[in-house]
This record gives C-alpha cells, structure tokens and sequence, in this order.
C-alpha cells in the first residue's frame, strides 16, 4: 500500500445527544472520551481476489482486517483491483446477521434497499452464492456512479442496479428471500468519524429519519417473501430509529431473531437487536436487528439460457450456458439465466439501470469489452491477451494516460489486451495503429499525484 496520508482536522466539538446520554447512564462520560480518538482504520479484503494485505481480523467478518494506520489508498492499484473494500468495521457485522438466516450456501433472490456507496452491498454479493442474485437499489441519482464503480470493481457476478424509490418496491409483493435496510439515519454513530453528522443532528432529524424509516420498512415488509429474512441497520443510537421501527414490524407479524455474539466482541444486546458504541467496540457506532416473515420459502426454478445473437461476446465469458445477456441502450449485460423471468418483473415496477453485469459496449458495427467485465469473475481465462503492470505503470493506466509499454499489438488479433497488476486484472488497452488506447472509464480515473 501506499504511504500514509495526513489525518484531517477534527470537526466541532463532541456532544452526545441527551437521549444518549440517558441511555447510557453512567457510560456516557466513555463513549464521550471514544468518540474524541481516532477511528480505526479497516478494510474488507475480497475472497475472490486473494492478495498480499495484512492486518489483525476483524472479529465478526472472516475477511474484515485493522490497518495499523491510515494509507493513501487512492494510490493503490490493489484497492482499483477490487482486492479489498474500505469499510468501517462495525457495519461488517452483517455478516452475522446474514449467517443467522441460514442462507449460507443457498441461492436466493436478495435487496439492498438503500445501497451506495456500495459497502454493505459489496458484503453481500461476496456473502452470497454465485448463483444468487443481489438487487441493488439507490434513489438518489448522485450515488447511483459510486455504487456501480464499486460493485464492478468488487467482481462478483451476482448482481444488478435499480435506482427506484423504495414505495416501488412494494408493488413485487413477496418476491424477496432477503432484504437489507441500511436505513437512512441521525447519524450519531458518526459522531467520530463524520464532523457534518455533529453539525447536522437536531431532535427534528431524528423525527424526520424515523418516519423515512417506517415508510421504507413498510415497503420492504410487503416485497419480502413468506419465510423471508429482513436485516435492518442503522448508524445511530437513537430508540426510535431503531428498536421502535423493529417493534413496529413485530406488530405486522415479524419474528425478531435475537443474534448471539461472543460477550469479548463488545456488542450490546438490547430488547430488539444488537448496537455498537466505540467505547465497547474497535469501530463505530450500529444498530443492527434480525427479523424474519412467517411462512416458507419457495426455491427457485433453474432455467438454462435461451441461445442468442452475441455469439462472440459469448466466449468472453465463464459459464457460458448459465447466462443470459441483454442489451440496453448499446451495452450488453450478463446475468444468471435463472433469474430472467425475476429481471422481466423488476422491470415492470422499477427503473432498472444496470440490469446485470456490462460486458460489451458498442464500437461501430461490433462490440468490445466493458470495462467491469475485466474486474469480473465473469471473465474467461485467457479470452484476451494479458500484460503485467509494475506499480508506477499501473498507475500510469489508472490516471487515463497511455504512455504505457505494452510492446507490439501484431500478436493481439483482437485489438484488446488486458491490464494486470500483481495478478489482478485492472482494465483493457486498445489497439490504435501502432499504440495502445487506455480503456480505464474517465470517472474511475485517479487525480491524486
């Protein structure tokens, strides 16, 4: 990794909130004293994309790691790689939460109902089974770029992007095995991290938050399938963000699964689901709760991929006879067969931006490779011909320029070599004549020198 780069200065001055403060009692005057340290620093390393990083584990996730100090991981090829995902350890204890549905291994059909950046997302699609399938919602357009960056770079092909308001979800009444609410909240579990949560957090917030919650959780109770699992969490400390939203569902019907984690993580057990305070735990402030519908879950059908027109497009891709591509406004996207007639629903009741993984863009009268499908486990060995990158050239690429040395583009008949630094695909160079044209996107590129 790159060398460490300078710690911002602090924010305002920390306050708790006085419904904190009464909740805590007497270990108010700790968390107070946590909350003026530093963060720690931890990363989720991706299974799929097996490197060289180290650190002390993360307790509650198999693949989450404490640095023993911030890098500059903008500068990084290994972070542009997908190789790891910087994520604050606390959120990481989904993972539990997921564990506990038993969908460990299974395929299912999953949401995350309010998705970018693409932390919890990214979590989930490494989680789940490649045969499964993540919807990845984000309504507010601005966010939508992160969340695609991110999931793409991440590589797994097991997912796709919706950017619909969550009242439009209830119109696929129980089509959903599982359903994560990373809701919208106060923030205070923030407080350490984030000045503009200090700033920002009033009473009225709270108020407003907790009615965006309910609506949100209404629509996602009515989309979760009979023997569903819903996971809701929340980066605040606050009663009725939290527990009281849980309690509501439990009106309608919901079992609340308590989740039992070892008494050394730190996590407090409440009434309704588990929190983190940074005085207890090495990370941030969570809530996080378990609840699961009544009734059984269906398996899903396994239909084999209907043959198609994008025969060369094809054979850049692993398990060619489970997928299923469609196009869209002039790029092609992979997606497990099994789910089409799911895609065609979702179709019906939301705006689908990225239905599956983009594989080819258009280029004249053919295709060429997209610039996720290098990232992607969807990509087939040896479909492309491949060049190693030393570190200073590696980033060369990322920074969009071209004064790369590739050698000759004679012995590719494609026109398309891959990138790799340390074994890790990056993106593609295109041959121009007798040069190489950078393929990495002009949004992903690093500005940073």
């Amino acid at each position: 990794m790159a060398k460490p780069r300078p710690r911002r200065a602090s924010g305002p001055a920390l306050s708790l909130p006085p419904s904190v403060e009464q909740l805590l009692g007497d270990e108010a005057p700790a968390l107070l004293k946590a909350l003026s340290a530093e963060s720690p620093v931890s990363i989720r390393l991706n299974p799929f994309k097996p490197t060289p990083v180290a650190g002390e584990e993360v307790p509650w996730c198999a693949d989450g790691r404490y640095l023993m100090e911030r890098p500059s991981f903008t500068l990084d090829p290994l972070f542009h790689a997908g190789a790891y995902y910087v994520q604050e350890a606390s959120s990481m204890l989904i993972e539990q939460a997921f564990l506990a549905t038993g969908l460990k291994g299974r395929d299912s059909l999953a949401l995350d109902l309010c998705a970018a950046p693409g932390g919890k997302s990214t979590h989930l699609a490494s989680l789940l089974t490649s045969g499964s399938l993540l919807v990845c919602n984000e309504a507010v357009p601005a966010r939508r770029g992160p969340l695609m960056e991110n999931l793409w770079k991440q590589g797994r092909g097991n997912n796709l992007v919706t950017g619909s308001p969550p009242s439009h979800f209830g119109r696929l009444e129980g089509l959903f095995d599982l359903i994560l609410v990373d809701a919208p909240c106060s923030g205070e579990g923030m407080f350490r991290k984030d000045p503009f949560a200090r700033q920002q957090w009033s009473e009225g917030l709270v108020r407003s938050c907790a009615a965006t919650q309910r609506e949100i959780l209404h629509h996602a109770w009515h989309a979760l399938s009979p023997g569903g699992w819903l996971i809701y969490s929340t980066c605040t400390w606050e009663r009725m963000e939290n527990e009281e939203q849980v309690l509501r569902l439990v009106a309608e019907g919901a079992e609340h699964i308590p989740l039992a984690v070892p008494a050394e993580w730190g996590m407090l057990a409440s009434d309704l689901g588990l929190r983190c305070y940074p005085h207890l735990v090495k990370g941030e402030g969570l809530f996080v709760a378990l609840l699961r519908k009544p009734g059984q879950l269906d398996e899903p059908a396994i239909p084999k991929a209907a043959p198609d027109g994008w025969t060369e497009v094809r054979q850049w891709l692993c398990e060619q006879g489970t997928l299923a591509l469609c196009e869209q406004e002039d790029v092609l996207y992979a997606s497990a067969a099994r789910w089409s007639a799911v895609l065609e629903r979702l179709k019906t009741a939301l705006k689908v931006m990225a239905p599956g993984i983009p594989v080819a863009e258009r280029k004249g009268a053919g295709w060429r490779p997209h610039a996720a499908l290098a990232l992607n486990e969807l990509l087939a060995p040896n479909a492309f011909g491949a060049a190693d990158l030393p570190r200073e050239q590696a980033l060369t690429f990322l920074r969009g320029e071209t004064a790369l040395v590739l050698g000759s583009n004679a012995a590719d008949p494609t026109g398309v070599r891959l990138v790799r630094y340390e074994g890790l695909p990056l993106g593609w160079m295109h041959a121009a004549g007798d040069r190489w044209n950078n393929g990495w996107p002009k949004a992903w590129r690093i500005r940073m020198r």
